[in-house]
């Protein structure tokens, strides 16, 4: 039986897409891995596809119409696997800037008591190799922010190599997250932290993508900034009756 499954959100990965499927795999511990791909038109879908009948059972796929967003992505992935009963879900990128290795880390951080584990970049310095620095700046310092505005005592709270216990995921309204882009990494740890659950930090190396687009925008940045201060806001005028 798998002990959890390894959602992957998928967009134009067709040069990582085999070989990240591959590399969960052949991970000691059994994880299955479910990947949401949203119409991809270099053929992505298509290509999983076809590894599912070498991994019958345990590689998932489901085909959305249209580019939606990395948040919805991981939505539908949730629902999918709130249906089953996978103990464990994890969040991770299919172009290796996540190192399947580190999958049974944070897995191991939720079977030692963690309601959430996060790989953190900057749990122990700045663990990033092929960033330029205005990234990395960037990166940090909206995780500097992000700790101010909410309270969190999260190092990167915009990470997204994230296993959660499903018990945290059956207490969220996952209907109520509002977010898409980068921002919904943030949201989605700020309504575990408001609820109580014990978020810890497993220290990662992230290295950029060496194949493949980039689907950083200033439109996700901004989301990120702007969006923070709304949720707080929001979380405000709620505790307040508003």
């Amino acid at each position: 039986m798998a002990e959890g499954l390894v959602i992957i959100p998928t967009f134009n990965e067709i040069e990582n897409i085999e070989a990240i499927i591959r590399a969960v795999f052949d991970l000691p511990r059994a994880y299955d891995v479910l990947i949401v791909d949203d119409d991809s038109p270099d053929g992505t879908g298509n290509r999983v596809a076809q590894l599912q009948d070498e991994f019958p059972g345990r590689l998932h796929l489901e085909r959305r119409q249209g580019k939606t967003g990395l948040g919805t992505a991981y939505i539908h992935g949730f629902k999918w696997a709130l249906e089953r009963d996978y103990p464990f879900i994890f969040e991770m990128d299919a172009d290796f800037s996540h190192d399947p290795t580190d999958l049974p880390r944070l897995h191991r951080a939720c079977l030692n008591g963690a309601d959430m584990s996060i790989g953190s970049r900057y749990k122990k310095g700045v663990n990033v190799v092929n960033w330029p620095l205005h990234r990395v700046l960037l990166s940090y310092g909206a995780s500097i922010y992000v700790k101010i505005v909410t309270g969190m005592r999260v190092h990167d709270p915009t990470a997204g190599f994230v296993c959660y216990n499903r018990k945290v995921l059956e207490a969220i309204d996952l209907d109520q997250v509002r977010f898409v882009g980068y921002a919904f990494q943030i949201e989605m740890k700020y309504r575990a932290y408001k609820k109580g659950f014990r978020l810890d930090e497993v220290s990662i190396v992230f290295t950029d993508r060496e194949k493949g687009q980039s689907k950083m925008s200033k439109t996700i940045i901004w989301e990120a900034v702007f969006g923070v201060m709304g949720m707080k806001f929001r979380s405000l005028l709620k505790k307040n009756g508003f």
